[in-house]
């Protein structure tokens, strides 16, 4: 490789330097060159390196010279210059090889240029050295001052941060060369926002004070410088805005407005009625400002309270009536916490506070109160008119306590069962009263203050008719009864029961027996089965019908009641003849016929049209 092709590696890589430290010319060898320098026989360039520093205005600057070792200072060498801005930036004087720079130039725009040296013989215009490239490098000069470009800056840090919390870092840039000198080393300080930030001064990171309370200010505005230079005189800067918001964090309790609140209700308010308000402070926002509201004292059963999520205010409402003739004046104590909090606060104050809420309760025109709200009351049955049914009581609770005047609105009939004295309530008949037409009256009682007839209140009297023995037993049905002429002794023809109108609250039970006029010569007996039935039973074998058609037993039922009662129910038996078994039908006609005085074949052909259309065949083979 020759020492042309070396020397443009090695100006490229780090900076030109010459071939060879000495011209071939120089007389004596160099003792200290290694081996093979002093066996070198090939002539070459010799140069020093080449700059020129930027932005120079002069119309000529010298930038270095080209020489090559064969020169005699005879001037038959000519130097030619080629390559990058040759003749346009760059000129050579072609007798001595000197290089000038011919306008200004821009390092940031082009740091080097590449260019090619020739020196010929001007006798032989032939080239007594080969071409050779070498660079000119353009030296920097601060001529870039630093930029921020992503500046203004925006950023959120939470408030009660520790100190040397990081808020962001920033960025400055300079075009200047940074392998030279100071020129791109960027120095950063605060210009404004000091006690409150700092900068690290090599990075750009901004760093927060502690303590730093959103409520004293949530945003603040930091202005940063760069200098390039490391902040010497010469300098150049820039500067950015740094606009930092402190977020808010929960570490502010809330607090009453005032420490006593005075409030009123009457004492006809509804439940749910608003009572009033309260208020406390939050010095925090969003969801650190939620509050959540309660109540403590004696009168928790008659208020309640809420958060008004909106306004975050504390509504009181009505939980339970109150009275005025009762109690005037209630206190509770009212209570507020942060709804969310922060654990790193808890221990430096409570998150609550607390305030006296008086409630005075106002006086209302209230309507007569009656002492229960439902009435029951009994009276027995058949009672004479006039009779006591009972007492309602009603009293005004106002403190005028005005006299009371009662009245019946309404019964369950359109006939008036009952009256009532209007000055003491008492209730009476007006006529006796039917417990088996009706065992249950509901009126409604009024009762009206004489000195305010608009004030009116109404109650419910239940009225019991209660039971008196006054129906006795009877048969539930009409019974047909019926005995075949060939019956025997103890057959049983007929069960029977009895019904009562009358309530028993032990449970009816009833006695049944034959009436003792016709117990000692009857062709009957009646056995009581003791469950509220009996059985009639034939007492002898045989029946005539041609004899006596039918027999009229006097049965007696007896009850249970106080006193008992007793009637006589008669059961007509009706004769019939039949082989085996009664037949209803033929013998309930064949009695009919009978006493309509048909003959026996009249009856017969009557019977067999009736089962004809009762669809039965009175003739079957």
């Amino acid at each position: 490789m020759n020492c042309s092709t070396w020397l443009s590696l090695i100006l490229v890589l780090v900076q030109p330097w010459p071939c060879s430290t000495s011209p071939r010319n120089s007389g004596t060898p160099n003792t200290e060159q290694p081996v093979t320098a002093l066996r070198r026989v090939k002539r070459g360039w010799v140069w020093e390196p080449l700059y020129v520093t930027e932005e120079q205005t002069a119309t000529e600057v010298y930038v270095g010279q080209l020489k090559s070792d064969l020169e005699k200072q005879d001037g038959n060498l000519k130097y030619i210059l080629t390559g990058e801005g040759a003749e346009t930036i760059f000129s050579i004087n072609e007798y001595s090889g000197k290089i000038y720079v011919k306008q200004k130039l821009d390092r940031e725009k082009k740091p080097f240029y590449v260019l090619r040296a020739q020196a010929i013989s001007r006798k032989t215009q032939l080239p007594v050295e080969p071409e050779s490239e070498f660079i000119i490098k353009v030296r920097d000069i601060n001529d870039n001052a630093p930029q921020f470009l992503d500046g203004p800056y925006v950023v959120t840090v939470p408030e009660m941060s520790p100190a040397d919390t990081s808020v962001i870092q920033v960025t400055a840039t300079d075009g200047d060369d940074p392998s030279y000198g100071n020129n791109a080393r960027l120095l950063y300080s605060l210009l404004q926002g000091q006690p409150y930030f700092s900068v690290e001064p090599k990075t750009g990171v901004i760093r927060m004070a502690s303590g730093m309370d959103r409520e004293t200010a949530d945003q603040y505005f930091v202005i940063i410088q760069a200098q390039d230079m490391v902040g010497q005189a010469e300098a150049l800067s820039a500067t950015a805005t740094v606009t930092i918001y402190l977020s808010d964090v929960n570490d502010n309790p809330p607090k009453f407005q005032q420490e006593l609140y005075s409030m009123s209700i009457s004492e006809e308010a509804p439940v749910g009625t608003t009572v009033g308000r309260v208020s406390a402070e939050d010095a925090d926002v969003g969801e650190n400002a939620a509050m959540n509201y309660s109540i403590e004292g004696d009168s928790l059963d008659f208020f309640d309270i809420i958060t008004d999520n909106e306004t975050q205010e504390g509504i009181i409402l009505l939980k339970k009536r109150v009275d005025y003739e009762s109690k005037r004046r209630h206190s509770i104590q009212a209570k507020v916490v942060n709804r969310h909090t922060d654990e790193r606060f808890l221990e430096a104050e409570p998150f609550e506070d607390k305030t006296i809420v008086k409630i005075d309760v106002e006086d209302a025109d209230e309507p007569p109160v009656f002492t229960l709200e439902n009435y029951v009351m009994e009276i027995a049955e058949e009672a004479v008119s006039g009779s006591v049914v009972g007492m309602v009581t009603a009293r005004d609770p106002d403190n005028d306590d005005s006299p009371v005047r009662y009245s019946i609105v309404q019964g369950m009939h359109f006939n008036r069962l009952f009256s009532i004295d209007e000055h003491n309530g008492t209730i009476l008949t007006t006529q006796p009263l039917d417990r088996e037409i009706a065992s249950w009256h509901n009126i409604t009682v009024t009762a009206t203050e004489t000195r305010n007839p608009e004030m009116i209140s109404e109650a419910t009297v239940y009225i019991q008719v209660l039971d008196v023995n006054d129906h006795a037993p009877e048969f539930p049905k009409y019974y047909e009864t019926f005995v075949c002429e060939n019956a025997v002794s103890g057959q049983l023809i007929q069960s029977i029961s009895a019904v009562d109108k009358d309530d028993s609250p032990q449970g009816h039970h009833f006695h049944f027996s034959l009436a003792q006029e016709a117990a000692s010569n009857s062709s009957f007996t009646v056995k009581d089965n003791q469950d509220n039935t009996a059985g009639i039973f034939t007492a002898k074998s045989g029946f005539s019908r041609q004899e006596e058609f039918a027999f009229f037993l006097p049965i007696i039922i007896l009850d249970n009641g106080t006193p008992p009662l007793t009637s006589t129910n008669t059961l007509t038996v009706t004769v019939c003849d039949c082989d085996t078994e009664v037949k209803i039908v033929y013998c309930r006609y064949r009695a009919f016929m009978y006493a309509m005085g048909l003959s026996t074949e009249a009856l017969v052909a009557v019977l067999a049209c009736i089962l004809i259309l009762l669809g039965t065949n009175p003739f079957p083979r």
